[in-house]
């Protein structure tokens, strides 16, 4: 299967154990237990000895099936899926983080993924150094011996910064620190987290993966080449698992105790979605690189964000890391807040609604929004204007698009 495409790995990929009745499609086990035959067996199941599944909690077949396509087109060592976004964030970090230990990161980060950082791990006694990562040095300068995690979003939402995935890992590994990554901008069809040097992969799979928005999922993607013995809090897994123990420590505990594993129904949706994701991003994404030269020559819009333009001053990394067509999601300005919300109240097409990469054109005003219960001192620091739109592109035309958004302008 290594000489297959996409498409075709994805397609092949064999179930855990054959069908009783060759169904062509991973049935969905709605079952929260599973009979033994033995008690010797039950033991060996729970223990670990085998991988035969003991409560949906903890795996479930169809939930695995989905795993495993993940792991045949990322060439990952072990996915894990669960229920959002946010739950791949904290178990990851969970796993790793300890009192008195530091993450480096950018104030440049989703609402929510902020306030976790933020709001919920302090008390903790975990500190959050915010740095610019797009000044490798200013990086290097705040590193230390208890930095667990450096983390960043490959594209920032919705400030569009892109940092040089390479240099950071690199500043990383030299500090015997894990660079993990928020890759749901760019699906993994597209970007190989794994040739830019990152350890940990975090995908939000209600957007890309989901297609038409079928259910909330995340996945943490494990490429197990991170020398864990480095880690003070994964130190003595590692002395038995070596590079595994991340993965060790995630599911035998971490996963197990915070009780977010993705639902059966949810992983055959998105089972399904995976076969036309790069179908799927290539339309969306090549209709947002169209819409945003278009939206460029349009009076009334101030600026216009996204990556994938030539005069866009992260192009050259965008284009490196991502090829021509960095995702699917632009922001753009208009004139102020009053004049934004004139201009979506008008939009006929595109959908006011928050999400991304759905099958639908989605617009949000995210300083009002995912951020609207930020101070405005702190929307200023991770620069969130009033004056930002969000726009996640669907799979209707540019033309189409296009017209929408001049006629809500006429009026705005």
């Amino acid at each position: 299967m290594d000489d297959f495409n996409f498409e075709s790995k994805l397609l092949s990929t064999p179930f855990p154990k054959k069908d009783n009745y060759n169904s062509l499609s991973m049935p969905i086990y709605n079952t929260a237990a599973y009979e033994f035959d033995t008690a010797e067996e039950m033991e060996a199941a729970f223990c670990g000895r085998t991988p035969e599944c003991t409560y949906s909690r903890i795996a479930n077949p169809t939930v695995q099936y989905f795993e495993n396509r993940v792991k045949t087109v990322t060439g990952a060592f072990a996915v894990t899926a669960l229920n959002s976004g946010m739950a791949a964030i904290t178990n990851t970090i969970m796993s790793i983080a300890y009192s008195g230990c530091n993450i480096i990161t950018s104030r440049h980060l989703f609402g929510n993924t902020y306030s976790f950082f933020v709001n919920t791990l302090k008390p903790f006694g975990v500190e959050i150094r915010f740095c610019d990562l797009t000044k490798v040095e200013e990086v290097r300068e705040n590193i230390d011996s208890n930095t667990c995690a450096l983390f960043l979003e490959i594209i920032t939402n919705p400030q569009m910064e892109v940092a040089d995935l390479a240099a950071l890992s690199a500043v990383a590994h030299a500090n015997h620190v894990p660079l993990i990554a928020d890759s749901t901008i760019v699906p993994f069809s597209a970007f190989h987290a794994k040739d830019f040097g990152v350890d940990i992969e975090i995908v939000s799979s209600t957007k890309y993966i989901s297609g038409g928005a079928t259910g909330l999922g995340g996945l943490i993607i494990d490429y197990c080449v991170f020398e864990w013995s480095h880690a003070p809090r994964l130190k003595e897994i590692a002395l038995q698992f070596g590079k595994n123990a991340f993965f060790v420590k995630l599911r035998q505990e971490i996963h197990r105790n915070f009780g977010a594993y993705m639902t059966p129904q949810t992983a055959y949706m998105q089972t399904l979605g995976l076969e036309t994701l790069d179908i799927r991003f290539q339309r969306e994404s090549r209709t947002c690189a169209e819409l945003s030269e278009r939206l460029k020559t349009i009076p009334g819009i101030e600026n216009v964000n996204y990556t994938g333009l030539p005069d866009n001053p992260y192009f050259d990394l965008s284009l490196k890391q991502f090829g021509p067509y960095p995702g699917a999601m632009m922001t753009f300005d208009l004139a102020s807040k009053k004049v934004c919300y004139s201009f979506m109240n008008r939009l006929k097409l595109i959908r006011r609604a928050t999400n991304l990469f759905d099958n639908k054109s989605l617009i949000i005003h995210p300083a009002s929004t995912i951020f609207g219960t930020f101070a405005q001192e702190i929307r200023d620091k991770m620069n969130v204007s009033d004056k930002t739109l969000r726009l996640s592109v669907g799979l209707e035309s540019a033309d189409d698009l296009l017209n929408d958004i001049l006629q809500a302008l006429n009026g705005a």
